[in-house]
C-alpha cells in the first residue's frame, strides 16, 4: 500500500531542455510521452517531484552551465539527465551530480519505463541507443507555432573538435513519407513553421537511398499556409546537389535561409577539423545561392583559435568573411572536449583567442547591421512565430528575418502585411500595414 501511493504522489515531472532544436524536439517528446502516461508536466521544478534535464555539451561553457544548472536545482526531487551530456561527459557526471537516472539523448517513450524502475529503488544507467524514436510519439511542443522535426541523428562526418557524434552517433535517416507524416500532422495541430533538423541536414537519406531535395519537394506538396526552414547543413553535403538544392529552395514554401558553416577561412585549419571542403568550395556555394536567390539569408559558423590557427590563417577566415558578408555570423571560441582528435594538439594561449573572437565579433555586428539595412522600407507578409517583451511580437518574412512589431493583441500564428521602419544588427522593427 506505501508503494501504491508513492507511485501515485510522484507524478508531478518538470522537463527541461538545452541545445539544438533537435535537442527540443527530444524533450517536447519526453513531456509528451509521460503526459500520456499518466504523469503531470509541470512548469516549475518547485512544483514537481521528478527532475528531467535534456542537456547540451557541445561546448566547454555549455557544459558548465550544464553542471550549474544540475546542481543548483530544488532539493528533495528525483533527478535524471538525458541528453548529449552523459555520452560527452560521464565521469563528470557521476562525480559532481547525484542523480537517480542517466540515459542517452532522444530516450523517446523509452523515458516511461526509466521513470517506472526509479521509483521501484533502481538507479538507471542506459547510455547507447542507436535506434531513433517514432515521429508519430505524442509531443507537447515549445511553441505551438513551430513544428521542430528531426529528420534523421547522427551524420556523415568526423569533424576532430565535435564531442556530438559520440553522443548522436552516426547517420540514421527517417524515411520521407514519416517525415511527411509528421509534418501533415504538425500542421493539423496549429503549426505554420516546420524546422527540418539535424546535426546535418544535407547528409539526409544518405543511409536510405534519398536526400534532402527530395524531402523537400515532397514536403512542400502538402497542403496548407505553412514555410519550412532547413537547418545546418554542412558545405561538401550541399555542394554534390547544389544545383537540386536551389531548385528546391525557389519553392514560394521554403524560408531563403542557408545555415552553412565554414568554420574557417584557412584550408590548412579546416584540413586539421577534418572539414571535407575549402574555403573556395563555401565561397562558391553562397556566390550560387546568391546568383539564384539574390535576398536570401545567409548564416555560417565560426571558430576561434583552432589549434595550429595562426595569425595569417586567422586573418584569412577574417577576409573570407568580409568577401561573403554573411548576414550572421555564429562565434565559438575554441575549447577542447574530451575524446577528441583536437584535444590532443597544441592549444593557442587563451587570451589571443578570446581577442581573436572580439575581433571577428565587431566585423560580424557591422556586416549584419549592413545587410539588414538593405530590407529598410521593405514591404510584405511575416509569419508571427514568437513572443517577444512586453507587448511586441517576432515575425520572420519569407528570408527569415526576425521583424518586431507591436501589438496589445494576441499575433502568435498569423500573417501579417507589414512595412519595416528601423534596422538593428540582429532584428529589424516594423509597423504593421
Amino acid at each position: 500500500m506505501k508503494r501504491t501511493l508513492e507511485r501515485d504522489w510522484l507524478r508531478h515531472v518538470y522537463v527541461k531542455s538545452f541545445g539544438c532544436p533537435t535537442n527540443i524536439a527530444d524533450g517536447e517528446v519526453i513531456s509528451g510521452c509521460l503526459l500520456e502516461a499518466g504523469y503531470e508536466v509541470v512548469e516549475s521544478p518547485r512544483d514537481a517531484d521528478v527532475l528531467i534535464y535534456n542537456t547540451c555539451a557541445v561546448k566547454s561553457p555549455t557544459e558548465n552551465r550544464m553542471f550549474h544548472v544540475l546542481k543548483r536545482g530544488p532539493k528533495g526531487k528525483r533527478l535524471v539527465v538525458t541528453g548529449c551530456l552523459p555520452l560527452i561527459n560521464l565521469e563528470r557526471l557521476k562525480t559532481e551530480v547525484d542523480s537517480d537516472g542517466v540515459i542517452g539523448p532522444a530516450p523517446g517513450s523509452r523515458i516511461v519505463e526509466v521513470l517506472r524502475r526509479i521509483f521501484l529503488g533502481e538507479k538507471v544507467v542506459e547510455l547507447r541507443d542507436d535506434s531513433k524514436p517514432s515521429l508519430m510519439l505524442p509531443r507537447i511542443p515549445v511553441n505551438q507555432v513551430v513544428g521542430v522535426v528531426p529528420i534523421n541523428y547522427g551524420c556523415l562526418g568526423a569533424c576532430s573538435y565535435c564531442c556530438v557524434l559520440f553522443a548522436r552517433g552516426r547517420l540514421r535517416s527517417y524515411e520521407t513519407d514519416e517525415i511527411v507524416g509528421r509534418v501533415e500532422e504538425d500542421l493539423a495541430s496549429g503549426a505554420k513553421e516546420i524546422w527540418f533538423t539535424s546535426q546535418d541536414t544535407a547528409c539526409y537519406g544518405r543511409d536510405i537511398a534519398t536526400n534532402l531535395i527530395d524531402l523537400l519537394e515532397q514536403a512542400c506538396q502538402v497542403e496548407g499556409d505553412f514555410l519550412i526552414r532547413v537547418g545546418m547543413m554542412t558545405p561538401n553535403n550541399a555542394l554534390e546537389m547544389l544545383d537540386g538544392l536551389i531548385q528546391a529552395y525557389k519553392d514560394e514554401r521554403v524560408f531563403k535561409f542557408l545555415h552553412l558553416p565554414v568554420q574557417s577561412g584557412d584550408n590548412r585549419v579546416l584540413e586539421l577539423m577534418n572539414r571535407l571542403y575549402t574555403a573556395e568550395d563555401f565561397k562558391g556555394i553562397i556566390q550560387t545561392f546568391r546568383k539564384e536567390i539574390p535576398e536570401i539569408t545567409i548564416a555560417t559558423d565560426v571558430i576561434c583559435g583552432f589549434p595550429g590557427e595562426s595569425k595569417e590563417a586567422f586573418n584569412r577566415t577574417i577576409e573570407l568573411i568580409k568577401e561573403v558578408q554573411p548576414d550572421i555570423v555564429n562565434i565559438s571560441k575554441y575549447f577542447s572536449r574530451p575524446y577528441t582528435p583536437a584535444k590532443e594538439m597544441k592549444h593557442l594561449d587563451f587570451d589571443q583567442v578570446k581577442e581573436r573572437s572580439r575581433i571577428m565579433a565587431g566585423l560580424a555586428k557591422t556586416i549584419s547591421l549592413s545587410r539588414n539595412k538593405i530590407w529598410r522600407r521593405w514591404e510584405g507578409i511575416i509569419l508571427i512565430d514568437e513572443k517577444g517583451k512586453g507587448e511586441s511580437w517576432i515575425g520572420r518574412n519569407f528570408a527569415y528575418k526576425p521583424i518586431v512589431v507591436k501589438s496589445n493583441e494576441s499575433l502568435l500564428g498569423k500573417f501579417l502585411k507589414v512595412r519595416v521602419t528601423r534596422v538593428f544588427p540582429t532584428y529589424l522593427v516594423a509597423e504593421i500595414s
